[in-house]
């Protein structure tokens, strides 16, 4: 179920203790180089290790969503990898509002690119399509699911 208010949330995530991380939780396709790129770009970038990450096929991701209340399409849409997503606060985000949402958490200057917040949701999310759209064909696909560095790996659920 959306939760309406306006927040970019997608949906409520219940708290059940799946979650074992502290922070917000990155779901990403794991098979995808652009977004094992995104992935890496952020953990370079987060400084204080407050973001948590899970590949999309994971156990843990499953566990997330199977507990997230959210509208049909915003799931099927981050089950299929078709999009990045955040849970975080209880809250599932998705396409441009999770990818605002996580660089509002990284340091300047990647925090300045929340002011596109003030672009309509349906707008961003058309430039988010187009790319994500295009991502298998334009840089393919990774052979093996990502595998994170030694140490990160403390950070991947």
């Amino acid at each position: 179920m959306v939760n309406g208010t306006g927040t970019g949330a997608e949906g409520k995530h219940r708290r059940t203790g799946v979650n074992k991380a502290e922070g917000p939780v990155v779901l990403f396709d794991g098979w995808c180089p652009l977004c094992v790129g995104a992935v890496r770009f952020v953990l370079r970038r987060d400084r204080e290790a407050r973001f948590s990450f899970a590949s999309l096929d994971s156990p843990a991701a499953k566990k997330l969503l199977d507990r997230c209340e959210a509208s049909p399409e915003v799931l099927e849409s981050v089950r299929t990898g078709a999009t990045v997503a955040l849970v975080r606060c209880g809250r599932v985000y998705a396409r441009s509002d999770a990818a605002l949402r996580i660089a509002g958490e990284l340091p300047l200057p990647w925090r300045a690119m929340t002011v596109l917040r003030v672009v309509p949701r349906f707008l961003r999310d058309r430039m988010y399509g187009a790319v994500a759209n295009r991502r298998h064909r334009v840089w393919g696909r990774l052979e093996s699911c990502h595998v994170p560095e030694p140490e990160d790996r403390g950070r991947f659920l």
